[in-house]
């Protein structure tokens, strides 16, 4: 490929330059990834936005990274594959959608994952909330290098609607006697008014069927589990991922938030969210663990604006290829090693946490497979602002690649638009027009990518899922728990 066009981006793409801040070998830091599920670009101060009050979050900008151009993937299941994997997700999870609730496929067993990865340093390794990458026993946190795992392992709209998992508090429940079941489930799992009640997991075991009540308290057990693992491993390195089942429709912030706001359900959850936050921070501080932990906070795809999220002052939302679906609010914060007040606009994404991790942690990312992350560190602690390890990003819906791009251009491969996401970041003024050679470039850097997983098929670099004979619910639909095997 040319590079007619880069000097100018790599210049625009700068980060503020700081004193490098070096870390001691024998300091592996804790670290603590914190990933809110359809938190929009805008739904944070941080990030703009007036309507939602996040102190929390401010605070942690304050003396953190904001990583500015951070992508992950349109949807759910996708983007957890690629921040668990270091991967595009087509490469390690190439499924159309997302998994739902007995689903007979999953991410592959064979798949490293940070845990994994970490796990080879002597970290300690716990996932609290929602884990979405199968929840078939192969497929669990567990079996994929979490020693813990208390969460719902898929979204929480995947339940009974008798339960509250289909509306929002206050809103009548579907008027309904009886489901009927299939008997063959898809292979993606059960959708709709057949899904059974929505399970609650401890390691391997069901523990509770959650209802209206039980979402309600479901951020702050998080947070509470949070705060224990990381009181119990404080004497030595640990990794706790902690997905947040919100903002997720249906919307049930604690009573404690709720009405709070002025603005609503989902602002009531977000002031949870960054409660549940200080939460965290305070659990570090308490345990003076501060100048050894590296904390993330980030979402894993856009918001949904019907629900209430915010984008601004990108276009477009959860689901989509366009800014709004994909490019996500991410604040880093390591007191002492990440400068304070300082902020990023290169390239970076959710792929991009293993190999990154895996440097930091004294060990190395996965060389029997290919993954596509890249160690983003230089970046976060604003040491190197003329070389970005990142200068490209594709973006994938499902089995389809829906647009590329590089430094500062991003070419709609269906429609043929470019913009100059450095000046346009909201994708208002078609450029291709009047920059036909950039156009052609990123039109080659898509055909390269179809020989490797494919622009529409599966491409040779696609991985298999893995895959159950036949998969079964959690929870029976008549509310008999599963009972699964303890250990690994």
């Amino acid at each position: 490929m040319r590079h007619s066009f880069l000097p100018v981006c790599f210049a625009a793409l700068s980060t503020l330059i700081v004193q490098p801040h070096h870390i001691h070998a024998q300091q592996r830091p804790n670290i603590v990834l914190i990933n809110i599920d359809d938190l929009g670009y805008g739904d944070v101060s941080p990030f703009g936005s007036t309507a939602n009050s996040t102190p929390h979050l401010a605070k942690m900008a304050s003396e953190g990274c904001l990583l500015t151009s951070h992508y992950a993937a349109p949807v759910c299941s996708p983007s957890r594959a690629s921040m668990m994997t270091g991967c595009y997700p087509k490469r390690a999870l190439p499924i159309k959608h997302v998994f739902f609730p007995a689903s007979a496929t999953g991410l592959h067993p064979d798949e490293v994952t940070i845990a994994e990865v970490l796990k080879t340093a002597g970290y300690a390794t716990g996932c609290i909330g929602k884990w979405h990458l199968g929840d078939q026993h192969q497929f669990l946190p567990r079996q994929q290098g979490f020693d813990y795992y208390f969460g719902i392992p898929y979204s929480n709209d995947m339940g009974n609607g008798l339960d509250g998992s289909k509306s929002n508090p206050g809103t009548p429940l579907p008027n309904r006697k009886s489901v009927k079941i299939p008997h063959d489930y898809p292979d993606d799992g059960l959708r709709g008014a057949a899904q059974p009640p929505l399970p609650l997991l401890e390691n391997n075991t069901v523990i509770e069927a959650v209802d209206a009540e039980g979402q309600t308290t479901i951020t702050a057990r998080y947070a509470e589990k949070a705060r224990r693992f990381i009181s119990d491993h404080k004497d030595q390195p640990f990794f706790l991922y902690l997905p947040h089942t919100a903002v997720h429709f249906p919307l049930y912030p604690g009573l404690e938030f709720r009405g709070k706001s002025g603005n609503g359900l989902f602002s009531d959850w977000v002031s949870e969210v960054d409660w549940a936050v200080g939460e965290i921070l305070n659990a570090i501080s308490e345990n003076e663990l501060d100048r050894n932990t590296l904390v993330i906070f980030t979402s894993d795809n856009g918001g949904a604006n019907r629900h209430g999220a915010n984008n601004t002052p990108l276009r477009g939302q959860k689901g989509q290829t366009l800014e709004g679906g994909v490019r996500v609010p991410t604040i880093v914060r390591w007191p002492g090693v990440v400068p304070a007040g300082t902020r990023s606009n290169s390239i970076t994404s959710h792929m991009d946490w293993l190999p990154t991790f895996a440097q930091l942690a004294g060990t190395k990312a996965p060389i029997e497979r290919k993954i596509d992350g890249v160690n983003i560190w230089a970046v976060i602690r604003g040491s190197d602002a003329t070389t970005a390890p990142r200068s490209s990003f594709h973006y994938f819906r499902g089995h389809q690649l829906q647009a590329v791009r590089h430094n500062a251009w991003k070419l709609h491969l269906k429609s043929g638009e470019l913009y100059n996401l450095l000046t346009d970041i909201g994708e208002s003024e078609n450029v291709a027009a009047l920059h036909p050679e950039v156009v052609a470039e990123l039109r080659n850097m898509a055909e390269q990518m179809d020989a490797d997983l494919g622009i529409e098929r599966l491409g040779p670099g696609c991985r298999p899922l893995g895959r159950v004979t036949r998969a079964v619910p959690l929870i029976d639909h008549d509310g008999t728990f599963r009972n699964l095997p303890a250990t690994n």
